[in-house]
């Protein structure tokens, strides 16, 4: 790997890891739906006005039903789940349970693309499984059916990324990646707008709260998305997954670093457990590509 190409893995891995400090922080006050939706909308704007201003076709005319389910599935949900734990769960404990993506897409192939369940693939379902319960019901944040519920969520998230990648690769393969990050954002957006009056604003829009929200939308996901789609090109989806190990490790430093989260021997041998099993369940499969959305 080229010293750029490291840079930019370690980029993103630092970039996605502080979506979830930017979560914890903004949920609270716009409630978890309004987070999500300024958080697509604001970043499919961005990478729409990049795509006219590069002179790419959209497609939204042959393609409008693709950006709307994958965007709903792999963006809007997932954006309002994570959303919706940052109220109860320190951002350290959303990112390990996040990183159980390919956990879930191993499973999901299993169930719909046919592929095959090793004894690897078990042996690292299991031990992820594990270091999830392990965060949950012994880490630092005191055990409670809100915890729980979080916890849930976070997964459920990570299971939408697996569904959409299995979905991608059967219906929407020949659709350029760059287009569907695109679409999906603002497909998110618009699946998004109906529930938004759900979840009224909680708290006060300090022009803080609002500068966090556009880093959110911009950096976290419009500048993150493109950054994905470079490494994909330049180095391929096998290596571009050592992301997937690398977030939970940022995250947990950006939250004891800007909220005084608490990390002890629990936090760090659940974190541990899971990039372990992510890293039997990937490895050495060529073809699997990480969830493209945090």
């Amino acid at each position: 790997m080229r010293p750029i190409d490291l840079i930019r893995l370690l980029s993103l891995a630092a970039i996605w890891g502080a979506s979830f400090l930017f979560m914890r922080v903004i949920a609270p006050v716009l409630g978890p739906l309004w987070t999500a939706e300024l958080r697509v909308g604001i970043a499919g704007l961005v990478m729409l006005a990049f795509m006219l201003a590069t002179r790419q076709a959209m497609r939204f005319k042959t393609n409008w039903r693709q950006y709307l389910l994958i965007g709903g599935v792999n963006s809007a949900l997932p954006a309002a789940l994570y959303a919706y734990a940052a109220l109860t769960l320190p951002s350290g404990y959303s990112a390990i349970v996040n990183a159980t993506t390919p956990l879930w897409g191993a499973l999901v192939g299993i169930a719909v693309l046919g592929e095959t369940m090793t004894l690897r693939k078990a042996i690292g379902l299991l031990i992820g499984i594990s270091g999830v319960a392990l965060l949950v019901r012994l880490g630092p944040v005191t055990f409670t059916p809100q915890v729980l519920l979080a916890a849930l969520a976070c997964a459920l998230a990570a299971i939408c990324y697996a569904c959409s990648g299995a979905y991608s690769k059967l219906r929407a393969a020949g659709i350029p990646p760059g287009l569907m990050a695109t679409g999906s954002q603002l497909g998110a957006a618009l699946v998004l707008i109906p529930v938004v009056p759900l979840s009224p604003i909680r708290g006060e829009l300090t022009p803080h709260i609002l500068l966090l929200v556009v880093v959110l939308a911009v950096l976290c996901s419009a500048v993150a998305y493109f950054l994905y789609f470079r490494l994909l090109a330049d180095i391929g989806p096998t290596r571009s997954m050592t992301v997937t190990f690398l977030i939970p490790l940022f995250a947990l430093l950006w939250g004891a670093l800007f909220l005084g989260e608490v990390i002890n021997q629990t936090t760090l041998a659940g974190c541990a457990l899971v990039v372990l099993a992510t890293w039997l369940v990937t490895a050495g499969h060529s073809k699997s590509v990480p969830g493209k959305s945090r």
